[in-house]
């Protein structure tokens, strides 16, 4: 599963743009090709802080981030890892401020510490095609981890708080200092102090709540939506992780989804596609009355213009597309084999395709031009 963007910058879903600019500054200055030549790793996090700020970073592109996660860009064109260092310095040259200009290499401070997220959650919810076509609010029951009462933390004291441990090794190169996360606290500078007995070693305790899941108009099966903050908390000062709401399309009983357009089936009697008729269909908004015009052919398809499902993107709306299918009955009683009979050598009876008639294949080809 794709890194969460927030995860990468390391700051929370609340964080301003401001805290977010200053994020990526100080991972872009960190990882630098500069500062760190052939060295394919920082490279490569040094793309994957472009990506997440190219989308963090834009008010417009965030909003759908948090709406919809990765899935939002899918199909676009749209990533860090397909930028190169060209596409990062033309885009966000103005982020390093000259730091890597004549003056060398500017610094950065900030203790190691690191924001601790709770576990995500994972739900399913089902939805009838009228839901998807008009938008829906669910409310649903998940069970999360939240913080127990009465739960308090200290500082911890591997790390006094810095959320990091520094190890000095000694190389032929001389001595060398490195820091990792604290064994201990895991990088988020407190330990539990005191819990009550129904806790778990984190501090956390399973607890019941119903959360209202807005679902927009046009989501498709699969798709995977996120409620920021509504999964499992984190111990101490840490964020909650996000809810997780996949979709699932439930059948419908006459229309069936392609896309944002629909299909409905309509079988029409022989006296009907005769005569001409008119008669109620299903759409995802009601009922509708259409009009079967006198000698309509087996295989025509009527378009009902914009009683489609609404595009995620909102571009619009896709097409009910009715296909008419003449019903031959399959028996008769001996009158009406008699009519038939007679009408057999008929001229009105006899198959006579116009110049214009579109085959099967041509209608075909037509409606998904």
């Amino acid at each position: 599963m794709k890194e969460d963007f927030y995860d990468i910058l390391g700051v929370s879903k609340s964080a301003s743009a401001a805290e977010i600019k200053k994020a990526y500054r100080k991972m872009a200055l960190k990882y630098h090709p500069d500062k760190n030549p052939d060295d394919k790793e920082a490279e490569e996090k040094f793309k994957k802080a472009a990506e997440a700020y190219e989308v963090l970073g834009n008010e417009d592109k965030r909003a759908k981030y948090d709406q919809f996660g990765h899935q939002a860009f899918e199909g676009g064109g749209f990533g860090g890892g397909g930028m190169n260092m060209d596409d990062i310095f033309s885009q966000f040259g103005d982020i390093f401020g000259g730091a890597f200009g004549g003056g060398g290499f500017s610094g950065f401070g900030g203790g190691g510490r690191r924001v601790v997220k709770g576990s995500n959650l994972r739900i399913r919810v089902k939805l009838t095609l009228e839901d998807i076509a008009n938008g829906v609010e669910k409310k649903i029951k998940v069970k999360r981890k939240v913080q127990a009462e009465g739960v308090t933390y200290k500082t911890c004291s591997t790390c006094n708080g810095q959320g990091q441990v520094t190890r000095v090794t000694n190389t032929i190169l001389g001595r060398m200092q490195t820091a990792t996360a604290c064994p201990t606290c895991g990088g988020a500078g407190q330990s539990l102090d005191k819990k009550p007995s129904e806790a778990d070693a984190q501090g956390l305790v399973a607890k019941e709540e119903t959360v209202s899941v807005k679902i927009p108009a046009g989501v498709v099966d699969g798709m995977q939506l996120k409620v920021t903050g509504k999964g499992n908390a984190a111990p101490g000062n840490g964020i909650s992780g996000d809810l997780l709401v996949a979709i699932q399309e439930e059948d419908h009983p006459t229309l069936k989804r392609e896309g944002d357009n629909l299909h409905y089936d309509l079988y029409v009697s022989l006296p009907d596609a005769v005569l001409g008729s008119s008669t109620e269909i299903d759409t995802v908004t009601g009922k509708v009355r259409i009009k079967i015009e006198p000698g309509v052919q087996s295989g025509k398809i009527l378009r009902l213009r914009g009683k489609g499902i609404p595009s995620i993107n909102g571009y619009g709306k896709g097409d009910l597309l009715v296909h008419v299918n003449v019903w031959t009955p399959k028996t008769l009683n001996k009158k009406q084999k008699e009519f038939f009979e007679s009408m057999r050598e008929d001229e009105h009876f006899q198959p006579k395709p116009e110049s214009g008639d579109k085959s099967f294949f041509e209608k075909v080809k037509d409606m998904f031009s």
